[in-house]
Parts: structure tokens; C-alpha cells; sequence
């Protein structure tokens, strides 16, 4: 009988382990949760939204255009911004339009601020240049901008994101449950 219940515990305490570990290589390795501090980027995001970070996504992949990241930013904090230019990119904003490469490109996720801002752009007008002091994206960087653009602290503050502090993609939230949703 002694024996019987030494067993039971033993399978109980391996079957623990096994769960501690899998869930400590799914959370390193795989997918993570993040809390968004903030409104930069509003209206897509609010602060306290809850998501799932997919770590794997850039392992197997690269980013792309307008993709939201999480990335490890320099004041030791991880940031939440919209990817807006790829390596070479030359990136510019005049009359509250983006333009990559000299071609104009839709916004859609801001329409809803567009409409909103009554006192001048809501992405007020910029060269690469004048905000990173290059005429392109360097080869390895992402420019980044927050959704909420008189407020974030993105790429013109900060400048261009390595693509090693860059910890994934994310697009779903979770909490609030109201909220649930995936996020293009």
C-alpha cells in the first residue's frame, strides 16, 4: 500500500515537472504575454490591453510593413509599435500621408484619429534624414512609429530598431475578454 502512494506521488511530481518545463520553453521559446503601458498606440491598442507575443514568427520569418512588434527598447522596457520602414526604405510623411520609396501608401488603422484632429496633421511632415540622419532604413533596422502619432515615442525619438532587439510579433489580444481579437 506503502508503495502504491510513494508511485502515485512520484508520477504526480513528474507530471508537474514536465508541465513547468513546457510551459517554461513555450513562454521562452515560443509565445509570451504583454501587458501594453500607454496610448502611443492608440486607437488600435489601449494601455492595459493583455497579448500574445509570437516569438517564433521572425525566427522563421521576416517582418513586414505595418506588422505590430514588441521589441526591447533603450531605456531597458519593451515597446509596442506598427513596423513602417523595412531595411533600405526611404520613409517620408507630408500632408499627413505616408510615402515609402516615393509611393504613397494608405493608413487605414488611423483613419479613425484622422478624423478626430482638427488643429493640423496628425503625423506631422519628416524626411528619415532629418529624424535618423540617413537617407534609408539601415540593412538589419526597422523604423517603427506608434499608432498614436503626437503622442508615441517611436523611431523619429528613439531611432531605428535592430532587428536583434526585436522579441516578435504580436496581434491578438486577450484580456480584457471583451476585446478578444486579432489585430491586422
Amino acid at each position: 500500500m506503502a508503495e502504491n502512494k510513494k508511485n502515485e506521488l512520484w508520477e504526480w511530481t513528474k507530471a508537474l515537472l514536465i508541465a513547468v518545463l513546457l510551459a517554461a520553453v513555450i513562454r521562452y521559446f515560443l509565445f509570451a504575454p504583454i501587458v501594453v503601458d500607454g496610448l502611443s498606440m492608440m486607437p488600435t491598442l489601449h494601455d492595459q490591453d493583455r497579448m500574445i507575443v509570437n516569438k517564433l514568427s521572425y525566427k522563421i520569418g521576416e517582418p513586414e510593413r505595418f506588422d505590430i512588434i514588441v521589441f526591447h527598447a533603450p531605456e531597458n522596457k519593451d515597446y509596442i509599435k506598427r513596423v513602417i520602414g523595412l531595411p533600405g526604405d526611404r520613409i517620408e510623411y507630408k500632408n499627413d500621408t505616408l510615402y515609402v520609396n516615393g509611393k504613397a501608401f494608405e493608413e487605414p488603422y488611423l483613419e479613425e484619429y484622422k478624423k478626430e484632429v482638427i488643429d493640423g496633421p496628425l503625423t506631422d511632415p519628416f524626411t528619415l534624414e532629418e529624424k535618423i540622419g540617413t537617407a534609408t532604413v539601415p540593412e538589419g533596422h526597422l523604423f517603427v512609429m506608434g499608432d498614436n502619432r503626437r503622442f508615441s515615442k517611436d523611431s523619429r525619438h528613439i531611432g531605428t530598431v535592430p532587428f536583434e532587439k526585436v522579441l516578435g510579433q504580436t496581434n491578438i489580444i486577450y484580456w480584457p475578454i471583451k476585446d478578444f481579437r486579432t489585430i491586422d
